[in-house]
């Protein structure tokens, strides 16, 4: 049966003020942006100062006008400022969504007549732009899904365009589950209100308390006439309707006349939409209907059912207008409510590996830098430049740094660095991981020693080390970058003869300012030390120029030709003296040094150590000071040799502070010192030779491809290695901390058998009562502790720190830090631990499953936790995590016995 024209002259659409029960407001967060008291309004909704929560600023009011009644509003304004204009807003106790309500108000507070204009970010999402020359004032509510603790909400300037400024800011949970239906294909974001209609009602919007999450129903503003007198029902079930819209709005509708009923909803811009449709069995009929979005059919013989309530949740993508059509089937279409939002991409966030690295070295320079939240969304940080989520470029030029921060090697992204006049000295360090570099500016510093990271930089376009204090020779590693095409060497105190590897068509090499550098060994021959380096000795350019005049040649060949005459005879002199002067010479000099520096090892000569090495032919890899060469002694025993070049001060003092450490330790989990030899450019040591190679090689090198580690043979290295580990921190006097234990660093013996080698970091303990060593951070990048970071004190925990970096790369079978998968677990101590934590072993290494006890990984899990804590007293000592290790080992080998492995 159809409805008369009788019913329709009797029909009300209204809007009710029914009893509610008022909500206990749990969770709900009112601020008045620079208001200084807190006050209760009129619905009974308590408001605070925003103090709280911004840190930056500055407060006015602006008097507003409403009705035949003004008042003074207060409001928060932000003049142009480093950094972000943020506010924090506690989120921790609230389990799903949360509506957050903005307004912003000028009113012309300043006088100025310029409304301003500013974006607004939602955690890393720019989520709107306001313009309060358009609408003032303007208020934006938005929908997010809680995944954090803490929700930054942001103002972000816009050039020319006004200071930001802020009247309120409302946080009010929402229903468990809500605004998610139908949101499958939309991951990753949150909603932006664009309407929220109570139909049929065309009085007044309708909120808190009718509402009990605050939400505002807007009046239905669509220009259709209706005539009073009608009773609705009121009543109905809605339980089963997530987001329990409010019985008043329910209780109204639109109802049409004829068989078509239509929304034409303008949308601010081209995007994805949410839609939802409320529908409410008020009428003691139920009309079924087509439904339609933009002229496609969303639902058919749609049937609104007496006293019921239901909704249909459609999501639109691509849309820049919205038409809203039920079209009838049977009786006349109805709806009683419409939402309406804007579907926000929420940009993924920057790995916290980089988070972590960035806001340590922040905090570790004493620098207020502004680094707060995430630095590349919604705005990058300053001094930062990002592609998508991942830093790729850091500026920090200008800034008292003195040393590269062990930090810089967990900026994985990293394609530029500038680090030009930061005072650095010392060695070129802590760089080594940071494989997709790009260029390299460290050029106006006091760098005095290459070091050995830059060869590991096998992407690196640009170099540029001029104006420092580089001594020595280039080394010929520098060569082995393929894509150099700039090093720019000029003004250091560089000498002899560079790599032929860097003459090359492709790259570009300036070399002025130095002692004398050049790719001819004669060149610089009978030169003084001493020589000025004001005036520029050479400049190489290796690209070829083809306009030199042949006259002009001939003159320079003719010159060429006496001077490497002269050349030759100065030559021939200085090596006839050389051979003549005594090896005896040097020996003395050494000897002496080594009574300055309390050494006993065994010195040897340098025709001792070539004749060892067979002229340095078999390479077996690198160290922390040079290559490493396999040697054998006169007696046949095997030894690892490992050479430097380096004439700096600080690569002697460390040369010769691991000689004498090592030549007054003994112990058998620690590699034995076989002896040395120490010149000015040159520093060699003999080791045993372990010819299992390091742990890292095991796990995830070449070796691990041959064979996998058992568990119980990584617990047996782990004892091993925590015994030596043990002996340094309480058997030594006086106590020493190694300072770079890592998995490298721990070597396998042919019965695997492990020992931690590499002590030229370490630092003695001299008094028995000291609680750290102050020290410049040195280390390796993804095993270096965070409060060793950030005090530059150096303490036995330091090395618990890394070592219980070295146990998780046990457990897991991956390095510290690594580039794939997913950006959370670049970082192994970040990704791992919450895991281990929660006794959570999915994350422990594929070729283990099956073959290890449980209880003996979680002990080893458990210690491997606390020992990677960021607080340093929360850390075990050595000694306990040994017994620790122990019992974990003597729990595997007792499960391998009961299930056959061991016979």
């Amino acid at each position: 049966m159809g409805l008369g024209r009788g019913f329709w002259l009797g029909f009300i659409l209204f809007c009710v003020s029914s009893k509610v029960v008022f909500s206990d407001q749990d969770g709900f967060l009112s601020l008045s942006c620079g208001g200084m008291t807190s006050f209760v309004d009129s619905s009974n909704l308590t408001w605070v100062s925003d103090g709280n929560y911004v840190s930056i600023g500055n407060t006015a009011t602006a008097s507003f006008v409403e009705g035949t009644s003004s008042s003074q509003l207060p409001i928060r304004f932000f003049p142009n400022s480093p950094g972000r204009k943020c506010y924090r807003l506690p989120v921790r106790n609230i389990s799903s969504s949360i509506l957050v309500r903005t307004q912003f108000v000028y009113k012309n507070y300043d006088g100025l007549s310029k409304p301003p204009a500013f974006s607004v970010s939602l955690g890393t999402a720019i989520s709107t732009t306001i313009n309060l020359s358009r609408t003032d004032p303007w208020t934006e509510e938005f929908i997010w899904l809680v995944n954090k603790d803490i929700l930054p909400l942001c103002l972000q300037s816009l050039p020319d365009a006004g200071f930001p400024v802020i009247s309120t800011l409302e946080v009010r949970p929402l229903p468990e589950g809500a605004y998610r239906t139908g949101m499958e294909d939309f991951s990753n974001k949150f909603l932006r209100k664009s309407y929220r209609i109570s139909c049929g009602c065309n009085n007044v919007s309708l909120r808190y308390p009718m509402d009990q999450y605050d939400r505002i129903w807007d009046a239905d503003l669509s220009p259709f006439h209706i005539s009073p007198g009608f009773e609705i029902r009121s009543t109905f079930n809605s339980s089963s309707l997530k987001e329990t819209p409010p019985a008043p709005v329910l209780q109204t509708a639109r109802i049409s006349r004829t068989e078509v009923l239509t929304y034409n909803l303008p949308l601010d811009t081209l995007g994805d939409y949410y839609v939802v449709l409320y529908f409410a069995g008020i009428l003691p009929i139920s009309p079924s209907f087509d439904v339609l979005i933009n002229g496609d059919i969303i639902q058919s013989n749609y049937t609104v059912k007496r006293s019921e309530v239901s909704a249909l949740f459609i999501a639109r993508k691509g849309i820049k207008s919205l038409d809203i059509t039920m079209k009838s089937t049977s009786r006349y279409p109805q709806i009683n409510a419409i939402e309406v939002y804007e579907i926000v991409d929420i940009p993924l966030e920057s790995s916290s590996t980089t988070v972590s690295a960035l806001q340590v070295f922040q905090q570790s320079t004493g620098l207020d830098l502004g680094w707060d939240d995430d630095p590349c969304s919604p705005m990058p940080w300053d001094h930062i430049g990002c592609e998508g989520n991942s830093v790729v470029s850091l500026e920090l030029s200008d800034i008292n740094l003195r040393s590269i921060s062990p930090t810089f090697g967990d900026l994985l992204d990293l394609k530029s660095l500038d680090l030009h006049n930061t005072s650095l000295a010392g060695e070129i360090q802590n760089l080594g991981s940071l494989q997709l570099l790009e260029k390299l500016n460290l050029s106006f510093n006091q760098l005095t020693s290459f070091g050995f990271d830059l060869e590991d930089l096998i992407n690196l376009q640009i170099l540029d080390l001029q104006s420092n204090r580089l001594q020595g020779i280039v080394p010929d590693s520098l060569g082995e970058l393929k894509d150099l095409h700039l090093l720019n060497l000029e003004n250091n105190q560089l000498q002899g003869t560079l790599p032929l590897s860097l003459n090359r068509e492709s790259l570009e090499v300036r070399t002025s300012g130095n002692l004398c550098l050049s790719f001819s060994s004669l060149t610089c021959n009978g030169l003084p030390k001493n020589r000025s380096i004001e005036t520029p000795e050479f400049t190489i350019v290796t690209k070829k120029k083809h306009n030199v005049h042949n006259h002009l040649a001939i003159v320079l060949s003719a010159v060429g030709g006496a001077i490497l005459i002269l050349l030759v005879v100065s030559l021939s002199v200085f090596f006839y003296t050389r051979r003549k002067r005594p090896e005896v010479t040097y020996t003395a000099r050494a000897q002496s040094e080594m009574r300055n520096w309390n050494i006993a090892a065994k010195l040897y000569s340098h025709k001792e150590i070539k004749a060892a090495t067979n002229k340095f032919k078999e390479v077996i890899g690198r160290g922390s000071f040079g290559t490493v060469y396999l040697g054998k002694l006169p007696d046949g025993k095997l030894v690892a040799v490992k050479v430097r070049f380096d004439n700096s001060q600080l690569g002697a003092d460390s040369f010769m502070n691991e000689v004498s450490l090592l030549s007054q330790i003994r112990h058998q989990n620690l590699v034995s010192l076989e002896g040395f030899y120490h010149e000015s450019k040159q520093q060699i040591l003999v080791y045993e030779y372990l010819p299992g190679g390091s742990l890292a090689d095991n796990l995830y090198g070449a070796s691990s491809k041959r064979v996998t580690l058992s568990w119980v043979r990584r617990l047996k290295i782990a004892v091993d290695a925590a015994k030596g580990l043990d002996y340094l921190h309480n058997g030594s006097d006086p106590r020493i901390i190694h300072r770079d234990v890592k998995s490298s660093n721990i070597l396998l013996d042919a019965d695997m058998n492990a020992k931690v080698c590499d002590f030229g970091l370490s630092k003695r303990v001299t008094r028995a009562d000291a609680t750290h060593v102050t020290t410049v951070v040195k280390g390796t990048a993804g095993y270096l502790d965070p409060e060793y970071y950030s005090t530059q004190q150096l303490t036995e925990k330091s090395d618990v720190y890394s070592f219980g970096v070295v146990l998780l790369e046990l457990i897991c079978g991956r390095e510290p830090l690594r580039h794939s998968g997913n950006p959370d677990s670049f970082n192994l101590v970040l990704w791992a631990k919450p895991y281990l934590q929660a006794g959570a072993f999915q994350i422990v290494d594929e070729s283990l499953n099956g073959t290890f006890d449980v209880e003996s990984m979680r002990k080893v899990a458990i210690v491997a936790s606390r020992s990677v804590e960021r607080d340093a007293p929360q850390r075990p000592c050595i000694a306990e995590v040994l017994r620790e290790l122990k019992e974990a080992y003597s729990i595997q080998l007792s499960f391998l016995a009961s299930s056959g492995y061991l016979h």
